[in-house]
């Protein structure tokens, strides 16, 4: 072999080992990876990312009730998924009892908060602000307050729940185009003297104005916002004193419930007079099917009760900012309630 051929084998060779190393070494890094994913995937089954957090959270009305059941659903998946220690409150809607819960919740120095902003933020504030300064995460799901998401939102004060105003807003958007016109007379039943809770009402009756209806608005009294049964006899005798009334509209999901009832009671038949509500109970599915109930908004409870278990795990664990979300997405009427029963039924819808 001459001086030339030899050279060129030697390349020849010299190129096919270092082609054979790098596919050792693709081999080895593939191999290193692999190793190092199945670490972590190993890791994080036998400990989930919350594990050790403790969450305190206020569900809202009653454990089970039609506007709460969801919400629990939500929160409880949550937390099985992340491992997290949930403390389930319930308040009976009860603006006071939610501030006590709070106190009872941050004297056991839990690792995160989750309250509604049924008191206001004037009534949360100092409270609050205690909590984050011993370094316990808060987030608010339900009704908002702005203020304190504003103040506190880099220690991880997040909104999980509907656009209020904008939801009455959609409500009374769904109920014009049952044939009302300008001169209906419309009532609106609500907790409007609560704080933001209360723009929620405001949205629906201030759409009906804008629409031309004549429009009356009614408050909620704690005793009927506790246990909704209480108001039958209230709104009927209302309906009955009220020969022309077109249209009812409430954003509580407990009076949506009874309004299939006290139309009933008072004589009325489905369609003669127009139904806005919130929420997708048991007694509301029956008004939807019956055609008592018109339209009613749905706010995705579940995710009310899930977002905030996960905001308390990415700010405990990862220091992320409070987040928002708008759970407002639509409203669900007769004729497509149909295909949400299943999931409903299941404490999800």
């Amino acid at each position: 072999m001459n001086a030339a051929g030899f050279a060129k084998g030697r390349q020849q060779r010299r190129m096919k080992g270092e082609k054979q190393m790098r596919h050792s070494g693709i081999l080895m890094a593939g191999a290193a990876v692999a190793a190092l994913l199945a670490g972590v995937s190993a890791a994080f089954a036998a400990d989930p990312i919350g594990k050790g957090l403790t969450m305190y959270m206020q569900m809202g009305g009653n454990a089970g009730d039609g506007a709460t059941l969801a919400r629990q659903t939500g929160a409880t998946q949550a937390a099985e998924a992340l491992g997290v220690d949930l403390k389930a409150q319930f308040s009976a809607w009860a603006p006071e009892t939610m501030i006590n819960q709070f106190k009872e919740a941050v004297a056991a120095k839990p690792s995160c908060i989750e309250i509604m902003g049924h008191p206001g933020s004037a009534a949360f504030h100092d409270l609050v602000k205690g909590a984050v300064d011993q370094g316990i995460v808060v987030t608010d799901g339900n009704s908002p307050m702005t203020d304190l998401q504003k103040e506190f939102g880099t220690k991880g004060f997040g909104y999980a729940g509907v656009d209020l105003y904008a939801g009455g807003t959609l409500t009374a958007q769904a109920m014009l185009t049952h044939g009302l016109k300008k001169g209906d007379e419309a009532m609106v039943y609500g907790v409007f003297s609560q704080a933001e809770r209360g723009q929620s009402e405001k949205g629906l009756a201030d759409t009906l104005e804008k629409a031309g209806l004549k429009v009356d608005r009614l408050e909620i009294t704690q005793e009927v916002n506790s246990d909704t049964s209480l108001g039958v006899p209230i709104l009927a005798a209302y309906v009955e004193a009220h020969p022309n009334l077109k249209a009812i509209g409430t954003q509580h999901g407990g009076v949506t419930g009874i309004l299939g009832d006290v139309l009933k009671k008072a004589g009325k038949k489905p369609g003669d007079i127009v139904v806005g509500g919130i929420d997708l109970g048991p007694a509301t599915i029956t008004g939807l099917k019956s055609g008592y109930v018109t339209a009613t908004l749905d706010q995705l409870l579940y995710l009310q009760g899930f977002m905030p278990v996960v905001q308390c795990v990415m700010t405990a664990k990862y220091k992320m900012p409070g987040l928002s979300l708008n759970t407002g997405a639509g409203v669900v009427t007769p004729d497509t309630i149909g295909g949400l029963v299943g999931l409903i039924d299941a404490g999800i819808r």
